[in-house]
This record gives structure tokens, sequence and C-alpha cells, in this order.
């Protein structure tokens, strides 16, 4: 069999183009916020000049640009890449992951979940299949399992969600705050697509501001009501592509009497 051609590396100029355009930069803005002259970035965007390392590593911190996309300026560059992608359970991520199982396990009784840049559930504690598992069968459910998927689908939580339409629009909001670099990769744009080809949700607006400092989500069974809004954590200094992309979602009640779902 014919081997296949190996993807094809995006040219340098055009990468680093495309970042300053979505952090809104001007090579003169560049210049200035990095110490590097603006006749050196035109040479190296117009292929007439090599970047070193550092030079790669200095544009990617000024502007912000994800780890996993900083290896690709460095494939570009033909450069070996830099940042490592473990698995989550791989050995050199038993630091952050002893950290996480520990914030999940002091988080129970109440739900929270370790997602990944596409929203994939990778990790939870026991509270969290439990109190989803109360309005749907997750079993139905493939692994691993996309939270917005969950949230979207008629099939899911969706049915089981007071005001959805708010809380819809609320996370769609979420998606583009949240994402790794604040910018839309391919997969995130398709799970986009995705989402919007359910029943309302093209229509959706984005939601009014209320005067509440969160925007809380209401899950209904039967005349029972639970209230929570969710706090974020990332990871403070990331030094590979798996640590930067992981977010853990903590849920916490509303109303400091509620009792979780059981």
């Amino acid at each position: 069999m014919a081997a296949q051609p190996a993807p094809a590396v995006p040219q340098l100029g055009d990468l680093l183009r495309y970042w300053r355009h979505e952090r809104g930069k001007s090579q003169l803005d560049l210049s200035l916020d990095t110490g590097i002259s603006q006749r050196h970035l035109s040479f190296v965007e117009s292929g007439r000049s090599s970047p070193s390392r550092d030079f790669l590593s200095t544009v990617s911190e000024a502007l912000r640009i994800p780890l996993r996309e900083r290896n690709v300026l460095l494939l570009a560059s033909c450069f070996a890449p830099q940042y490592s992608e473990p698995g989550i359970d791989a050995a050199e991520m038993a630091l952050v992951t002893h950290a996480i199982d520990r914030m999940l396990l002091q988080h129970e009784p109440h739900p929270a979940l370790v997602l990944d840049r596409h929203w994939n559930i990778v990790r939870a504690n026991q509270a969290a299949p439990r109190f989803f598992g109360s309005f749907v069968d997750l079993e139905k459910w493939p692994r691993p399992r996309n939270l917005l998927l969950l949230m979207f689908d008629p099939a899911g939580l969706r049915p089981s969600v007071e005001s959805w339409e708010t809380v819809a629009a609320g996370l769609l909001q979420r998606v583009r705050r949240e994402a790794v670099g604040q910018v839309l990769d391919a997969k995130l744009q398709e799970l986009l697509a995705q989402l919007r080809r359910y029943p309302g949700v093209a229509a959706l607006k984005p939601p009014s501001a209320a005067q509440s400092p969160v925007l809380p989500i209401v899950f209904r069974r039967g005349q029972e009501r639970f209230s929570y809004f969710s706090l974020i954590t990332t990871i403070g200094t990331p030094q590979s592509v798996t640590a930067q992309e992981l977010r853990v979602e903590c849920m916490f009640p509303t109303d400091q009497e509620e009792r979780p779902a059981r």
C-alpha cells in the first residue's frame, strides 16, 4: 500500500500574520511589544529571514499563542516541537493530576468535572455522574462524553434545564471566552456548527445583563430544583499542551441550604 503523505506544515509567515491579526497587532505594534525591529519581523513574515528559537518564543509570548500552536510555529521554522502532549494519566502529569484529583474529592458532594479544550469530560468526581445521571441515562452517551452536547441535545439534559435558551446562549459565549488563547480551532468550530443544528439554537441571542454576578443553571426533576453556578480552574503556568488545555469546572449551589441531587 502506498504511504500516506504527511500533513502539510503551514508557512511561518502565514501563521505569524494570522496571530497578529487575531490579536489586532500591526508589525509596528509587535515590534514595540517585543523589542524586535519591524524590519526583522517583516523579513521573517515574508520568508527573507529565518527566525531563531528565541525570536519565536518572544513573539509567541507577546501574541499569547497557545502552546499547541507554538509547536506548529516551531515545525514551520524547521525546529523540533518544544511542548509535549502527554496523556492526562502519564507519569509526567502526575503532579497536576494529583492536585486535580484532590480538588475533585474535596468538592464532594457537589459535581466537579475536568474538561479538555473541546469540552470533553476527561475526569469527574463521583458526584458528577450521580447528579447528571439522575436526569439522563448516561450509558447512552459514548465516552468521552461532551458536556456541550449533553446540554444542547433534546435527548440529553436540555429538557431538565430551566430557562434553557438563556443558559444555552450563555454557554455559547463561554465557548469563545474559555477557548485556549481565545481562538476557536477547527474542531471547536465543528462542534459549534453541530450545536447550531439542534432546534432553536441558531436563533439564540446573547443573555441580557442581569444583576446577579453569575448565570446560574437550574435543573428540574419533578418538583425539585437544583440551582448551580460554576467556577473554572486552569493551570497557572503550564509547560505542556495537555496541562494548558485542561479546565476544572466545580459546580456550587446558589442556595447554601440546597441539598445535592442523589
